[in-house]
C-alpha cells in the first residue's frame, strides 16, 4: 500500500516593500509504503528484546508502527547446536524509507541490541527481518523481497495470520503455504512471559 501526503518542509520569511510579511511554505510529496518486519529472539529477556525492536522501528524517521501480533514461542528451526525455544511475532509499519534503508536500519538495530553473527542459526539477540515491502519484489546481492523463506516457516505465517487474518499480506497470498505446515509447535504466549 502506498500513501502519499505532502510534508512542510520548512518555512522562508520576506519583508516586502510594504513592510508586509509574507510565509512562503515549501512542500515535497512523501511516499509512506506498507512493509512487514518479522522478530524474534531466543537468548535472555526475550519479551524485552522484542518489546526494544518495535520500540527502535518506531523511531525510525518517517516511519510508525501500525499493528504488531501476538507473541509466539517455537522451537528452534534448522539449528546444529542445542538452543532455547524462540519468541517470535510480526509487525506492520508505515514507512518513508526506501526498502534497501529500511534494511540497513534493521540490522542496525541488530548490531546495537547486541547480536553477533558468529554462525548460521545461532541463537541470537534479536533477529529483525525485512519480509515485505509494498508489493516490491527484489532479488539483488544485499536484499530479495518478499523474504526468501518466509513461506516455509510456520513461526512467520503463524503471527503474521495474527495481521493478515485472510492470509493475503500486501499482495502476497499466504493461505496456501500456511495450510502444507505443520504449525503444531507454533504456541501463542501470554505478554508477560519470558
Amino acid at each position: 500500500m502506498l500513501i502519499r501526503r505532502t510534508q512542510k518542509a520548512g518555512a522562508v520569511s520576506t519583508r516586502g516593500a510594504t513592510g508586509f510579511r509574507s510565509l512562503r511554505v515549501e512542500t515535497r510529496k512523501v511516499v509512506m509504503t506498507e512493509a512487514v518486519i518479522a522478530l524474534g529472539s531466543n537468548i535472555g529477556n526475550r519479551e524485552d528484546h522484542i518489546r526494544q525492536a518495535i520500540y527502535a522501528l518506531g523511531h525510525l524517521p518517517g516511519t510508525t508502527v501500525l499493528m504488531v501480533s501476538n507473541n509466539y514461542e517455537t522451537e528452534p528451526f534448522g539449528v546444529p547446536d542445542e538452543q532455547d525455544d524462540y519468541l517470535n511475532c510480526c509487525l506492520k509499519l508505515m514507512t518513508e524509507l526506501q526498502p534497501e534503508t529500511l534494511l540497513g536500519a534493521c540490522l542496525g538495530i541488530e548490531a546495537a541490541m547486541g547480536k553477533v553473527r558468529t554462525y548460521k542459526n545461532a541463537p541470537r539477540i534479536i533477529d529483525v527481518d525485512l519480509l515485505l515491502y509494498g508489493d516490491l519484489q527484489i532479488n539483488s546481492k544485499d536484499l530479495i523481497l518478499p523474504h526468501p523463506r518466509m513461506l516455509e516457516r510456520a513461526f512467520v505465517l503463524v503471527p503474521l495470520s495474527d495481521i493478515y487474518p485472510n492470509h493475503s499480506a500486501l499482495g502476497l497470498d499466504f493461505s496456501q503455504a500456511l495450510k502444507s505446515l505443520d504449525i503444531s509447535g507454533v504456541k501463542l504466549t501470554e505478554r508477560g512471559s519470558r
